[in-house]
C-alpha cells in the first residue's frame, strides 16, 4: 500500500523521485545546453565538460541525454568515478562494455578495452561515448592515463568521445601539469547553476504532473521557502517539497505551506 501521504494527495506514484524516466525530465535551458554539447563532442570525438554544485542536476541531464542517443547507431558507456586507481576505471569501463573485469594487470586491461572500442567502432559501425560521472574524485594520475586511452592510430580516430561531469574542482584537477593533455582535448564546457524562483515554481508543478496531480499543491510561500531553503539545487528541493507534503498530509491540509516547508526542514541537513 502506498504511504499515507501519497494516498491523501491521490499521487499516482512517488514524488520528486530521482528515478523518473528520461522522457520526464524537465528540459531546461541547462539541460538543451548539455544536449548541444555533448552532440558537439560525439561529432569531433574530444572531451566535454559538465560541471555544477552538488544536487544540481548533472546526473540527471546525463540520463537524459545518453537515453536520447539512438541505440541502433550508439553505445553510451556510463561510469561513476572513485578515488580509486586508473585500474580501478579500467574495471568499470569493462563492465559497462559487457567484459570480464577481473584481470589484475593494467596493460592488458587496457588492451583488452582497446580492442572492444576498435572491434565497436570499425566493425559494427557504432558511435561510442564514455560518461564519467562524479569525475572530480578521480585522482591526478587517472587523468594523465586517460589521455592515453582516447589515443587510436596515433591520435588520427577519434573513437571515444569523452565526458567528464563533477563538482567545480574538476576543472581545478585539469589544470594541473599532468592533466594538461587530457584538458588539451575539451572543446566544450556546461556549468549547471541553481535555478531562479520561477524555474522552482515549474519544476515543482511539472513533478507533480508527473505524480498524477494536475493542480499545484505548493502554495506561492511553499515555493520560496523551498527554493531558499534548496538554494536553488534540485536535490535538495526534491527532499524539501517531499517532506513538506508528508508534513501537510499528517496535518490533513490540502495546500502545502512554507510553516510546512520549515518543519519539513528540521529533517535534512
Amino acid at each position: 500500500m502506498p504511504p499515507q501521504y501519497r494516498i491523501f494527495f491521490e499521487l499516482a506514484r512517488e514524488p520528486f523521485a530521482a528515478d523518473i524516466p528520461a522522457d520526464k525530465v524537465l528540459v531546461t535551458d541547462a539541460v538543451t545546453g548539455v544536449q548541444q554539447r555533448v552532440d558537439y563532442t560525439l561529432r569531433t570525438g574530444a572531451v566535454a565538460l559538465v560541471t555544477g554544485e552538488i544536487g544540481s542536476g548533472k546526473s540527471t541531464a546525463l540520463r537524459y541525454v545518453t537515453q536520447k542517443l539512438h541505440p541502433a547507431e550508439h553505445l553510451g558507456l556510463y561510469v561513476t568515478a572513485t578515488t580509486g586507481s586508473i585500474l580501478e576505471l579500467y574495471r568499470q569501463i569493462l563492465a559497462a562494455l559487457g567484459l570480464d573485469n577481473r584481470g589484475v594487470s593494467r596493460a592488458l586491461m587496457l588492451q583488452t578495452i582497446r580492442q572492444q572500442i576498435i572491434e565497436l567502432t570499425v566493425a559494427k559501425k557504432l558511435k561510442l561515448l564514455l560518461v564519467i560521472d562524479e569525475a572530480s574524485l578521480l585522482r591526478l594520475d587517472v587523468f594523465t592515463e586517460l589521455h592515453t586511452l582516447l589515443q587510436f592510430d596515433k591520435d588520427a580516430k577519434p573513437y571515444l568521445p569523452l565526458v567528464l561531469a563533477g563538482q567545480n574542482n574538476l576543472l581545478d584537477s585539469l589544470s594541473y601539469r599532468p592533466s594538461l593533455p587530457l584538458a588539451s582535448r575539451v572543446v566544450a564546457r556546461s556549468h549547471l547553476e541553481a535555478i531562479h524562483l520561477q524555474q522552482m515554481k515549474q519544476y515543482l508543478e511539472h513533478h507533480l504532473a508527473i505524480a498524477g496531480v494536475t493542480r499545484n499543491l505548493f502554495d506561492d510561500s511553499a515555493v520560496t521557502a523551498i527554493h531558499q531553503g534548496s538554494g536553488g539545487l534540485l536535490r535538495k528541493a526534491n527532499h524539501l517539497a517531499r517532506g513538506a507534503l508528508i508534513v501537510a498530509a499528517s496535518q490533513k491540509s490540502l495546500t502545502v505551506t512554507a510553516e510546512h516547508v520549515r518543519l519539513a526542514a528540521t529533517e535534512l541537513l
